[in-house]
C-alpha cells in the first residue's frame, strides 16, 4: 500500500506541476490581453486549484504512513540530516504554505471585480505557490 500511495503521489505531481504552468500561462496571456474574465477561466484554474490540493492530500497520507516522515520527526534525528529534514520538515510544511497560498489565488478571482485584476490573482498567486513548491521537491529522490 505504501509503495502505491507512493507512486501516486509522485504520478499526481507531474500532472499538477503540468497544469499550474499552463493555467498560470493561460491567465497570463488573459491579463495581457484586456480580455474579460469569463466562467471558462474560472474553470480552468479550477483545474491546477483541484490537483494541487489532491496532490495535497495524497501527500499528507503518504507522510503519515511513510517511516521517513513523522517517525523521524518524533525521534529527533531528522533536524541534523538536511535530507532528512527536508522529508519530514520542509517538503510538507513549505507545501502546505503553497497551497494556501494557491487557495487565496483563486477564491481571490472568483469574486466580482476587474479582469485583470481577477486574471492577475490566479497567475500571481499560482506562480507563487509553484515557486514554494519547486523550492522544496526532493529531487534527488524524484528524479533518481
Amino acid at each position: 500500500m505504501y509503495t502505491g500511495i507512493q507512486h501516486l503521489h509522485s504520478g499526481i505531481a507531474y500532472l499538477a506541476l503540468l497544469a499550474l504552468v499552463v493555467v498560470i500561462i493561460y491567465m497570463l496571456i488573459g491579463s495581457l490581453s484586456n480580455r474579460e474574465f469569463s466562467e471558462k477561466d474560472r474553470k480552468i484554474g479550477l483545474i491546477a486549484f483541484i490537483l494541487s490540493h489532491i496532490q495535497l492530500l495524497v501527500g499528507l497520507i503518504l507522510y503519515f504512513l511513510s517511516p521517513l516522515g513523522l517517525e523521524m520527526l518524533k525521534s529527533g534525528s531528522a533536524m541534523s540530516d538536511p535530507a532528512a529534514r527536508l522529508l519530514a520538515l520542509e517538503h510538507p510544511l513549505i507545501n502546505i504554505i503553497a497551497i494556501v497560498v494557491i487557495s487565496i489565488g483563486y477564491i481571490r478571482a472568483k469574486k466580482p471585480g476587474a479582469s485583470r485584476g481577477r486574471f492577475r490573482s490566479i497567475y500571481m498567486m499560482y506562480a507563487i505557490g509553484l515557486v514554494l513548491i519547486l523550492s522544496r521537491i526532493p529531487w534527488s529522490a524524484w528524479l533518481g
